[in-house]
C-alpha cells in the first residue's frame, strides 16, 4: 500500500520543481520593489500574471497548467505588447500523459500567442492584467486541441 503514496510524492515533487524552474523572474530589482507603488496610467501596458501571482511583461516562458506543469509556453518572442493586446510566437510544450502523466512525454507545438481583455488586477487594482489568451497552432497540435484555443487567465 505504500507504493501509491510514493508515486504521489514523486509526482507532486516533480510538479513543484517544474513549476519553480519554469516561472519567470520579476522584472523589478529589490531596490525598486521598495519604491512607492506605481500608478496605472492610460499608457501603461497590462501585465501577464503567472502561477506565483507575479506580474510579468514579455516573459520568455509561461506555465499554462499551474497545478501539474503539463502545459507551458517556451521560447516566446514578443512582436507587440500594447494597452489592449500582446502578440508573440513560441512553442506550447504539452505532456501527452501516455500511459499516464508521470510517465508521459512532452511534445512541442509552434503557436502564435495573443493576449487580450485587460482588466484591473484583483491583487493590485492599479495594475491592469490580460485576462484572455489565445493560442493558434501553426502546424501540428496536441490530440484533442482545436487549431485555436482560447483560455481565460487567472487573476
Amino acid at each position: 500500500m505504500a507504493r501509491p503514496a510514493v508515486y504521489t510524492a514523486i509526482i507532486l515533487g516533480a510538479g513543484t520543481v517544474l513549476t519553480a524552474s519554469m516561472t519567470t523572474a520579476s522584472a523589478t530589482s529589490p531596490a525598486s520593489a521598495q519604491a512607492a507603488p506605481r500608478a496605472v496610467t492610460q499608457q501603461s501596458a497590462p501585465v501577464l500574471v503567472d502561477c506565483a501571482f507575479r506580474s510579468n511583461t514579455q516573459p520568455v516562458n509561461f506555465i499554462l497548467a499551474c497545478g501539474d506543469g503539463n502545459s507551458r509556453l517556451v521560447a516566446m518572442h514578443w512582436s507587440q505588447w500594447g494597452p489592449t493586446s500582446a502578440t508573440a510566437v513560441g512553442v506550447n510544450v504539452v505532456n501527452d500523459c501516455k500511459p499516464y502523466c508521470a510517465a508521459g512525454t512532452f511534445h512541442g507545438y509552434p503557436v502564435v500567442i495573443r493576449l487580450e481583455r485587460p482588466e484591473p488586477w484583483k491583487r493590485d487594482p492599479r495594475v491592469a492584467h490580460f485576462t484572455q489568451m489565445s493560442l493558434t497552432y501553426t502546424d501540428t497540435r496536441p490530440e484533442g486541441y482545436k487549431r485555436v484555443m482560447t483560455v481565460p487567465l487567472w487573476d
